[in-house]
């Protein structure tokens, strides 16, 4: 290319508070009534003040830490002025030059991206727009909610790249449980800044798209939008600083309005809220509350756990099941023990995958989370202990795990009272497997014959006959010496 991308990052989340940052309003960003959960405070009316909520400015500390960011020991609320249809006050509380935090970074891959600031405002109301009306109607059950907005310093290069520190990042708030940063209920909003450099030249003219929903659409808008841009450089147009829109259904960007400069805002200090003052000991404080993170918690899992790293990568992706997998494993020792099992390794992968595979089917058909799922940590360590011995079938395996996962019960239990154990007892299964030879002379004859797939339609016949109990291994080796004399 002729040019150099160089994107930023400017990017909302939703805090988990119990009520909104300047009043005591119930905090639900699940609430589906419009206009329920407000008060004076949080819709501006006159000679109503706000109060700070204390939890909501310990969040973005901690998210800061968290992000290798520098604490001020103090700092202080501004009002930006602008008018919206959904900002009732005419004016949003937020943070200009003495934010709660700056100078972070976060690293993708092998690359450090660096981190502009961390601050926190109040988020605006939702406008709803119904099809086939001349109207809009709004929503203001969000206005007032605690808004953690983060900015990253221009030095992304591509849209798969911003599309990385975004999916990271709502891994980390997750993992902090500072919020929830569910894209598709607007918990967490991206917008990205995109100006192109020519490579013997200065930085571009930036274009900001907004509120963007979705991992998928920050990436395409902004390869969409350095194309667009390249274009209108090669054809020997000027780009214009510009806020833009994405549409999802044609794919491309669209211009919404000129873009507003930091002077346009009027921001001058909140003359109702106090500046925020020994930040360094609430910081200190909270370092001691930051859990494992995702990057350290992946390089651990390859070190401790031989399995592979797409595993590794959709274990860490999701807290919850990380969590429970590592509970599995610790159970794993005790069963070890009892059962004088020596290959370890063979179990931890075991357990890897009847958890990605099977029971994630299972928490996906019920939309239900690991966090609720009635299959114990100590069940599942024994029903892999049991596969592992071949105690059940694969088939077999599917049966028990669907049980425990409606009842709670365990495996043990279960498959006795169904009667589910794997036979691999030779004296019993040469009687079924003489009895499957003598009512299939034709497979036999084609497997002399030199026809593989015979041997595997006699094992399955044998597998059926035994109601699915059989070990079909043994029974293969049965088959296979009988039929070879």
């Amino acid at each position: 290319m002729k040019y150099q991308p160089n994107i930023g990052l400017e990017i909302h989340s939703e805090l988990k508070t119990e009520s909104k940052m300047f009043c005591d309003c119930f905090n639900d960003p699940e609430e589906e009534k419009p206009n329920v959960n407000i008060c004076p405070i949080c819709m501006g009316h006159p000679g109503s003040l706000p109060v700070i909520n204390q939890k909501a400015v310990e969040l973005v500390i901690k998210t800061a830490l968290a992000l290798n960011c520098q604490i001020p020991n103090s700092a202080k609320f501004d009002r930006k002025n602008y008018f919206y249809p959904d900002l009732p006050k005419g004016y949003q509380i937020s943070q200009y030059d003495l934010p709660l935090s700056e100078k972070g970074f976060l690293n993708i891959g092998n690359k450090k991206i660096k981190i502009t600031r961390i601050h926190l405002e109040e988020d605006t109301g939702r406008l709803v727009h119904p099809k086939s009306t001349n109207y809009s109607l709004v929503d203001f059950n969000r206005a007032g909610r605690p808004l953690m907005e983060l900015v990253t310093e221009p030095e992304i290069d591509s849209g798969q790249e911003a599309r990385q520190f975004s999916e990271e990042l709502q891994l980390i708030l997750r993992y902090l449980n500072v919020s929830e940063a569910n894209m598709e209920k607007g918990q967490m909003r991206c917008e990205v800044n995109v100006s192109l450099k020519p490579i013997k030249g200065e930085l571009g003219t930036k274009v900001e798209i907004k509120n963007l929903n979705s991992f998928r659409s920050v990436e395409r808008s902004i390869n969409y939008e350095i194309k667009r841009q390249a274009d209108l450089l090669e054809s020997g147009e000027k780009i214009i600083q510009e806020t833009r829109g994405w549409d999802e259904n044609k794919q491309r960007t669209f211009s919404q309005r000129i873009k507003e400069e930091a002077q346009d805002y009027r921001y001058f200090p909140e003359p109702d809220l106090p500046p925020l003052n020994q930040l360094s000991d609430i910081s200190f404080k909270l370092s001691t509350e930051i859990p494992e993170l995702p990057q350290a918690k992946r390089i651990r899992f390859e070190n401790e756990y031989q399995i592979s790293n797409t595993d590794i990568n959709t274990l860490v992706s999701n807290k919850g099941l990380s969590d429970y997998f590592e509970q599995v494993v610790s159970e794993l020792k005790t069963w070890l023990k009892i059962k004088s099992i020596d290959d370890h390794q063979s179990l931890i992968k075991l357990t890897s995958n009847y958890l990605l595979t099977e029971l994630q089917k299972l928490l996906l058909a019920s939309k239900s989370k690991i966090e609720d799922c009635k299959v114990s940590p100590e069940n599942f360590a024994e029903f892999i202990t049991l596969i592992e011995q071949k105690e059940i079938s694969s088939s077999a395996a599917q049966s028990v795990l669907k049980e425990m996962f409606d009842t709670g019960s365990d495996p043990s239990h279960i498959i006795e009272e169904k009667s589910l154990k794997q036979v691999s007892d030779e004296d019993v299964l040469i009687k079924i497997v003489n009895q499957v030879i003598k009512e299939n002379p034709k497979s036999i004859q084609d497997y002399r014959s030199g026809k593989d797939n015979a041997l595997q339609f006699l094992i399955g016949q044998v597998m059926a006959a035994s109601r699915g109990q059989a070990n079909p291994q043994v029974v293969g080796e049965i088959l296979k010496k009988k039929l070879n004399k």
